[in-house]
């Protein structure tokens, strides 16, 4: 509602400047005032427009207000200060349009994106860090499906990297044990309720160790983990199986641990098929035909196919083609990226391209898929070499969101680049890397979980996490901590719930306030997180959200009525009076803020960044707050009054829910 008015007004003032001054503008800057009692919206266009029509902001701004004339939703039209344009909303009107708004959606009917994230390594248990990746990945699928799009939840799977390997090794050369005798520790694991997950936790702390341990026996050690590591790229013998074995019982797990905070996928697209079903080779063959690669012939990347940079001559060129008056031969591009080593394995970079022509619908070439994860409303595939026979379509997407932290901001440049080299503009454009900072601890929660913490440490604001040394917070050990401490406070709360309702209750708080601790950074913030921060009912936290939605249902269940009959009640009463005195700012307020979830809406899909609606979820629950206090909803003597009253409380109940659902996060009955 409230982008339908700032729409209205863009357009009435455009219309203006067309007629007055024969100015066209695109668009027209809109902003709110700092304080309501300036009105809802305001302009500093006369500002822009005083060196071009050589007048006065304020003149302008006057014959600017005097030409509007009447606006549908809006009461008036004033000049303050040196030249800004406020704008004032027929309040009564609004309130009743927000009230009778059901659905939001943005209307983006048609577009398919595609969101990867997650994307954990398969070769040990998901740690906090991992939990940002996946709840901001899934948080925005959430806003596209709001906002009308088709949406495929993919979840990249390296499962023939590095990492894998140091997993295999630490099985083969630390423990000894063959492919027999790794199934058996699996089954003998499970069999004792150690997850697999857990143990391969440990391990890889083991074995990262174990290649520093022996200065003499480093090299040796370096060149074992590099053997394996080719061994499982190439498949087909037993140190593939086990990595296969390994790593898929590995993601099994991450999707039960994901599962946990409601985070689903549509497809995991794995490494080892992208490799064995030879895409790059389809996207080598473009890459120079198209000269986004070239073969250097000198300096340090002698050997090599690199990929061209915009503006940049390459020495091994045909003089001719250089297009430079100069004979002198250029010399070697030396920053070029490399994209194929002189050995001829393939960069990252470069299967990472291959993999994004897939993803588009350029490659040529498709997966198979399998059934892997079984979700209550649908099946996780996950690719394969040969599959079913009938399966999803994936791949073709139109727009595609990759969340990967902003040590990849190079890599992924790279691969738009190489896109917008083979000509694929459009999809370049559409290529959004969804950067986020890591999560780190703060001393306090490293001591809670019972690291020993230095005094030097304890004196800094956090404290990174390390896999390798087998530092940081599983992630299920932190959802478990989280819902124990919560169960305490729901137990003592409400000692009249029976045990499966207390359980169910807790999770859905500690889940929210995971989630919402988590959102409410913007993508750019380290976060250092901490229990207590998290879990308080105060401030902006998600428990002080939800207790917000609690409390609204407290008030309809003492009002004997419902949301859904309070909203529709106001359609028959002039709400005006009741919104237009100073003593009625506070009802306004909520009605104004409901009336923004679209707004909100759209600015998180054109940014990125889920924050803005964590954070106006948060303003409307601190605004239903600062209005529950002020005004007695249940004692109100005037029938009008508290009919508005209700239904206020009933449109901060709605677009809580609302935009709480878009967070991941629900809403409890009782708190």
């Amino acid at each position: 509602m409230y982008l339908k008015q700032q729409k209205a007004l863009s357009d009435r003032l455009k219309a203006v400047l067309s007629d007055l001054y024969q100015i066209q503008l695109d668009a027209v800057v809109i902003e709110q005032p700092p304080e309501i009692a300036f009105g809802e919206f305001a302009t500093p266009l006369a500002f822009e427009l005083a060196r071009k029509l050589r007048k006065a902001p304020k003149k302008i701004a006057e014959e600017i207000v005097a030409a509007i004339g009447a606006v549908p939703g809006f009461a008036g039209f004033e000049v303050a200060g040196a030249g800004y344009i406020n704008a004032r909303i027929e309040r009564g009107a609004m309130a009743k349009d927000v009230a009778a708004t059901g659905e939001v959606t943005l209307g983006q009917t048609g577009i398919h994106s595609l969101v990867e994230h997650t994307s954990i390594n398969p070769n040990k248990a998901a740690h906090v860090g991992h939990l940002r990746n996946a709840i901001l990945g899934d948080t925005f699928v959430r806003l596209l499906r709001a906002a009308g799009q088709k949406v495929d939840v993919q979840n990249y799977i390296d499962n023939t990297g590095v990492q894998v390997a140091d997993i295999v090794v630490g099985l083969t050369q630390l423990e000894k044990l063959s492919l027999g005798e790794v199934e058996a520790l699996m089954t003998r694991l499970a069999a004792e309720g150690t997850r697999i997950d857990y143990y391969c936790w440990d391990l890889y702390a083991r074995v990262s160790q174990w290649y520093e341990a022996d200065e003499a026996e480093k090299a040796t050690r370096r060149k074992i983990r590099l053997d394996t590591l080719h061994l499982i790229e190439h498949g087909s013998n037993e140190t593939a199986e086990i990595a296969d074995r390994i790593s898929t019982a590995v993601l099994r797990r991450h999707l039960e641990t994901m599962l946990r905070l409601d985070i689903e996928y549509d497809l995991l697209p794995r490494e080892s098929e992208i490799l064995h079903l030879h895409f790059w080779d389809l996207a080598f063959e473009q890459l120079k035909q198209k000269g986004v690669l070239y073969f250097e012939t000198e300096g340090k990347n002698k050997g090599c196919w690199v990929m061209r940079r915009p503006g940049v001559v390459i020495a091994n060129v045909p003089a001719e083609e250089t297009r430079s008056e100069s004979p002198v031969r250029p010399a070697p591009d030396e920053d070029a990226k490399v994209i194929v080593r002189s050995n001829g394995t393939v960069t990252y970079v470069g299967k990472d391209i291959a993999y994004h022509l897939w993803k588009f619908g350029l490659l040529g070439r498709d997966f198979a898929y399998n059934r892997f994860f079984s979700y209550p409303d649908h099946e996780c595939w996950i690719s394969a070499e040969t599959g079913e026979e009938e399966h999803p379509h994936f791949g073709g997407a139109q727009a595609i969101y990759n969340v990967i932290d902003s040590r990849q901001a190079d890599p992924q440049a790279n691969v738009i680049e190489a896109l917008r080299g083979m000509g694929y503009t459009e999809q370049a454009a559409r290529y959004t890397h969804f950067s986020y900072e890591m999560v780190a601890l703060t001393p306090r929660c490293a001591m809670d979980l019972g690291y020993t913490v230095s005094e030097e440490d304890q004196a800094r604001p956090y404290i990174e996490v390390s896999g390798r040394k087998g530092f940081g917070v599983k992630a299920d050990d932190l959802i478990d901590k989280l819902i124990a401490a919560t169960l305490a406070e729901v137990v003592e709360r409400h000692p009249e719930l029976g045990a499966a309702e207390q359980q169910q209750t807790a999770a859905a708080i500690a889940v929210g306030a995971l989630r919402y601790f988590m959102l409410k950074y913007t993508r750019n913030t380290v976060i250092a997180f901490d229990f207590k921060d998290a879990l308080s009912f105060e401030g902006e936290t998600g428990p002080y959200l939800q207790y917000a939605v609690v409390r609204t249902r407290s008030i309809f269940r003492k009002a004997e009525t419902t949301p859904a009959a309070a909203l529709a009640a106001l359609s028959g009463i002039d709400v005006t009076p009741y919104l237009a005195g100073d003593e009625d700012v506070s009802i306004w307020q909520v009605w104004l803020r409901a009336a923004k979830t679209s707004l909100l809406l759209e600015q998180c899909i054109a940014t990125a960044e889920p924050a803005y609606l964590a954070k106006h979820a948060f303003q409307l629950a601190q605004e239903f707050s600062s209005f529950y206090k002020k005004n007695h909803i249940l004692t109100e003597a005037d029938p009008a009054r508290k009919a508005l009253l209700l239904a206020t409380a009933a449109v901060a109940q709605r677009e809580l829910i609302r935009a709480l659902g878009w967070l991941g996060i629900d809403a409890p009955e009782v708190m």
